[in-house]
């Protein structure tokens, strides 16, 4: 057995252990261009470890990131809270972390949790610097797409350090975006998991790996609670 089979077998055993606390609650923020449905094996295996899960809906090829962050996952939160939620966790997909990022960019949670990001965008994708070129590059992007570019002054870039606990999951195959793209300074965990950016939430090892960074703020770490 490999480094990387016994490491794996390490986040799986902790994530066996990793149920949730009460009033833990995690919002799940898909990509560009999908649906809700696309983080469902996520949030099944969430609601089996004990989380309440919001797998929020939001038109991610209308708006703004700025605009998305605001209407959307604002309100989720936001009710969330009301709703007596002790912590709030993130998971996101993609575009869903610069989503996120933005939100805690221009908001403080005094009940924040963890977040984890699969295959986030960044320092932007080179894939949105092609794409945006185009009248239907930009068409197929939308405005949030848009601002997905790698050069100093885009977006992803703008947000800065995370000032909250991160860790991100990247895709091996990822044609999207790069594994150096995904890293983010300050970051608290970074793993590579098998196959490719469109379906990363959907392997076993992105699933162990998510319920152990949720638990523990670590990839692997023993449980500290």
């Amino acid at each position: 057995m490999n480094a990387v089979s016994l490491y794996l077998l390490l986040f799986a055993a902790v994530a066996q252990a990793a149920m949730a606390q009460p009033g833990e609650t995690v919002i799940l923020v898909h990509g560009l261009g999908r649906t809700p449905l696309s983080m469902w094996p996520l949030a099944r295996t969430l609601r089996r470890a004990g989380y309440q899960v919001v797998n929020l809906r939001y038109p991610s090829r209308h708006y703004t990131v700025e605009r998305l962050s605001e209407d959307y996952l604002a309100r989720a939160i936001a009710a969330q809270t009301h709703a007596g939620a002790t912590r709030i966790h993130f998971v996101t997909h993609s575009l869903g972390g610069i989503i996120v990022r933005q939100y805690l960019a221009q908001h403080s949670m005094t009940n924040l949790g963890h977040v984890v990001m699969l295959a986030p965008p960044n320092h932007g994708s080179k894939l949105a610097d092609r794409l945006k070129k185009t009248a239907i590059g930009r068409w197929i992007l939308g405005p949030a797409g848009c601002e997905l570019g790698t050069g100093a002054t885009e977006l992803p870039e703008r947000l800065g350090a995370p000032e909250f606990s991160l860790g991100v999951i990247s895709a091996k195959r990822d044609g999207k975006v790069s594994i150096p793209s995904a890293k983010l300074d300050g970051m608290a965990g970074f793993l590579v998991v098998p196959g490719f950016h469109t379906w990363i939430m959907c392997s076993h090892e992105t699933s162990g790996a998510t319920l152990a960074f949720l638990a523990t703020g670590q990839f692997g770490a023993p449980l500290s609670k």
